[in-house]
């Protein structure tokens, strides 16, 4: 059973579940907040759980579930010359931008909207519900994780 649980959004357009599950694993880089780097340097484990959140499309929702496949690790397009991620500032010594790795686990056959999950009990109090926030990943409850889980079929 995994120890941390996570919801991480991302625009199908950009990167979606199913580049993800074409991909199996793949590097989870470019966050550039501080308070969601420090969650993948510090916190993250291998085997957390990921609620996988389509956002920016018409239809927002979870669809599907991933893993955390590596530790925490300096993001390395933050070195890149040329590279819209690129921090001419971090130090190679003392990076400043970290990344973890993810893994497909499963894509649901039908996404658990945005809709659904506002108007589920026990799930009030998500992150990904509150206007205003913008966090790209934020920490879900295993109890939240598993009713998104059991939602998704």
């Amino acid at each position: 059973m995994a120890r941390g649980h996570w919801l991480f959004k991302s625009e199908p357009g950009t990167y979606s579940i199913d580049d993800l599950e074409r991909d199996g694993t793949t590097e989870w880089w470019g966050i550039r907040n501080y308070k969601v780097r420090n969650y993948m340097r510090d916190e993250m484990r291998v085997g957390d759980g990921i609620l996988f959140y389509h956002s920016s499309t018409d239809v927002l929702g979870v669809y599907g579930l991933a893993e955390i496949a590596s530790e925490g690790h300096p993001d390395s397009k933050q070195f890149e010359k040329g590279h819209r991620y690129r921090d001419p500032d971090s130090d190679r010594d003392d990076p400043r931008w970290w990344c973890v790795d993810i893994r497909h686990v499963r894509t649901f056959d039908e996404p658990v909207t945005r809709d659904t999950l506002k108007a589920t009990p026990g799930l009030d109090d998500m992150a990904v519900l509150r206007r205003g926030l913008r966090l790209s990943i934020t920490r879900v409850t295993r109890e939240e994780f598993e009713i998104v889980r059991r939602l998704g079929g």
